[in-house]
């Protein structure tokens, strides 16, 4: 008779921080560390992209958490302008 297999079970853990928060600490984090670095780098370029992908994660974000999400294309432009004024 075969042995069961024994189950595992996922170690879980509770977000300090909600994760717009999260998303916004590393776009900051990615943009800063572009400012200090050298214009004509590919590392800054790197790091501005990383920044460019965690704004639209965030974004995304709100859009999925809103109560009744518009149109994806309305949501993001409006969330994108949003960042860039604060930049």
């Amino acid at each position: 008779m075969p042995h069961p297999i024994p189950s595992r079970r996922r170690k879980r853990f509770k977000q300090e921080l909600p994760l717009k928060a999260r998303l916004e600490e590393a776009e900051r984090v990615c943009l800063e560390a572009a400012h200090s670095t050298d214009k004509s780098t590919c590392e800054r370029e790197t790091l501005v992209r990383a920044a460019r992908r965690y704004r639209m994660a965030a974004g995304l974000d709100e859009w999925l958490s809103s109560p009744k999400p518009a149109a994806p294309e309305v949501i993001l432009i409006e969330v994108l302008s949003k960042r860039s004024d604060a930049l």
